[in-house]
């Protein structure tokens, strides 16, 4: 499952250029960008248990810190550099529908990697994603452009329908029929993937044209907000007395967004050209979040390198 996830950012702009170079095959499978992403969601339901809920109540303040972050942070830096950057009304929405939406399940896998807390992680996740349902749709009426129609109530459904159905599903399988889950989790990691890798390519096709005239403000948009998301959220943790390997998983959490879900929502409200900077940041959370990971490893081992080093040469003076 990390091997395959750790190959996300060269497959993303592998397919991202396949679709963009040819489309047309792909523009018809519009309609399947939800489909996919409650399969999304129910691989995320099998791998959670009802214990995840009761880790929650021990230990509620780096979760609700975290949570806290999310919801204000990242839609109020996508507001942000939308003005700041003059981007045209589509690609604010898009950047701010990134923005307002909960954490993205690739997070988990980045924690992982990076050392960091993953039963926090998963927490964070988990609730986010619960939390949007109400909260998505209400940063997109407080914060849109007013001269965008926004119908919160629909948007509202649908994120229920997209995220609470697979989701129960998936988690019921996992506490009632544990042999089927069993089955079931060697391969979640590669659906998982396939499913957001077959919606970053409907997106870009749906989009190629526009791809052209775009410009590098949309993407200087997209790195930025997810970099300084990062930053923030890494900040605020540490001056709020986190741990560091809970600083870590804060960072990655608040940084990196359910993008697929922003995608789906905007083809089915909005443009596809809505839909791009959910396309664009699926690919640079991960570039960035599996980058992150890496050097946190390092710095890690590293770490562990020099106190065994020191211990060893303490032991030797000792002996003097």
């Amino acid at each position: 499952m990390f091997s395959l996830q750790s190959l996300f950012p060269l497959l993303a702009m592998l397919v991202s250029l396949l679709a963009w170079h040819d489309p047309q095959p792909l523009i018809v499978w519009k309609g399947a960008v939800i489909p996919l992403l409650m399969v999304i969601m129910f691989a995320m339901g099998l791998t959670l248990r009802w214990q995840d809920f009761r880790r929650i109540a021990r230990k509620p303040k780096p979760l609700m810190l975290g949570v806290g972050l999310q919801f204000t942070v990242m839609p109020l830096l996508a507001w942000l550099l939308a003005r700041v950057l003059a981007l045209p009304p589509e690609l604010a929405l898009g950047i701010l529908m990134v923005g307002a939406c909960a954490g993205g399940t690739a997070s988990n896998v980045m924690t992982y990697l990076a050392n960091g807390d993953v039963a926090l992680s998963v927490s964070m996740t988990l609730v986010s994603t619960l939390a949007g349902i109400v909260l998505t749709p209400a940063l997109l009426l407080l914060l849109a452009d007013t001269s965008i129609q926004i119908d919160a109530m629909a948007i509202l459904f649908t994120t229920a329908k997209i995220v609470v159905l697979p989701l129960a599903a998936g988690l019921l399988i996992s506490q009632y029929l544990p042999d089927l889950r069993r089955q079931l989790f060697p391969h979640l990691g590669k659906v998982a993937t396939a499913a957001i890798l077959a919606i970053i390519a409907i997106v870009v096709a749906l989009n190629a044209d526009e791809l052209a005239v775009v410009g590098t403000t949309t993407v200087v948009a997209v790195m930025l907000h997810n970099l300084l998301g990062m930053s923030i959220g890494y900040g605020v943790a540490r001056l709020s007395g986190m741990t560091a390997a809970e600083c870590r998983t804060i960072a990655i959490e608040v940084g990196m967004q359910n993008s697929g879900l922003a995608a789906a929502l905007a083809l089915k409200y909005f443009t596809p050209m809505t839909a791009l900077p959910g396309a664009l940041f699926s690919i640079w959370h991960n570039i960035s979040g599996s980058l992150y990971a890496s050097y946190s490893h390092w710095y890690i081992q590293r770490a562990i390198r020099q106190q065994r080093q020191q211990a060893k040469q303490s032991g030797c003076h000792g002996h003097e």
